[in-house]
């Protein structure tokens, strides 16, 4: 599934798009993990984009007055092509056309889907409920801190909490957790001291999640299976993998002599090293 880094590399190549204005919407196979209402996107027509955003793993393109959200699911992706431009693609869902060039989604699974709303984002259902993002003001680690206080779960599983914080995913939290030192499995608890302060861990943490994002934006993103950006090539994070799909191999810390080992928390693979995780 794409993640923050890979929905942040969509985004950015979308921003020349600002300010442009949709000449049409061609909508090939409206069903998604929830079908979009053909009639109402044809109100875009003729509508300037105003801002082009991202929350948590949505993309997100303003026209004042309307609002659209997509999310690229399991296995989507964003391509541009020349205005005029025949070539459908198998999976293709939804063009949206503009003046010289147009975005087109591709859904292979139909997991991913996007919608049209005219609510303020923050209040809309996918939106309301979020914590804030890495890399944003408010994640720190005295917020985290607070956020973590009397929880009794795994912090991994507590990571991967949208409304503790939102956009990251299972790779980056395992990465993050090993540049850290701490194992998965330990309880939140462990972070926070009696006062509700973070413990010098956490703050550790915080920084390295900081970290790996802006290394991942850098260089696209992780490209596993399905995931490419916008001009189609691959995103290169997955070369600097620490623990993340190295299941039974040496550790890369050279002071020390673990073997990578996978778990299961809350039904999502876990990657770590047990001896220099604590």
């Amino acid at each position: 599934m794409p993640e923050l880094p890979e929905v942040e590399t969509s985004v950015q190549a979308i921003q020349k798009f600002k300010n442009q204005t949709i000449e049409s919407i061609e909508i090939f196979n409206p069903n998604l993990r929830w079908k979009v209402n053909t009639q109402d996107f044809q109100k875009l027509h003729g509508k300037k984009v105003l801002n082009i955003s991202r929350r948590a793993k949505y993309i997100m393109l303003n026209f004042g007055e309307f609002e659209i959200l997509i999310h690229l699911g399991m296995t989507g992706t964003l391509r541009i092509t020349d205005k005029y431009s025949n070539l459908y693609k198998k999976h293709d869902h939804i063009e949206l056309i503009f003046e010289t060039e147009k975005i087109i989604f591709n859904d292979p699974r139909r997991f991913g889907y996007i919608d049209l709303t005219n609510e303020d984002p923050d209040e809309h259902k996918f939106l309301s409920f979020l914590g804030p993002e890495p890399l944003s003001n408010s994640f720190n680690a005295d917020n985290l801190a607070k956020k973590l206080l009397n929880k009794e779960k795994a912090i991994k599983n507590a990571l991967l909490d949208h409304n503790i914080i939102s956009g990251l995913g299972n790779i980056y939290v395992c990465e993050a957790l090993f540049r850290a030192r701490i194992n998965p499995k330990s309880n939140c608890s462990k972070f926070v001291g009696v006062s509700g302060k973070p413990k010098k861990p956490l703050i550790t943490l915080v920084s390295k999640i900081n970290q790996i994002i802006k290394e991942a934006i850098n260089v696209g993103g992780s490209t596993l299976k399905d995931f490419s950006n916008i001009s189609g090539k691959m995103g290169y994070f997955q070369s600097s993998f620490n623990v993340y799909g190295r299941d039974k191999q040496n550790c890369k810390r050279s002071s020390c002599s673990g073997i990578i080992n996978k778990i299961t928390q809350s039904n999502r693979s876990t990657f770590l090293c047990e001896i220099c995780q604590k």
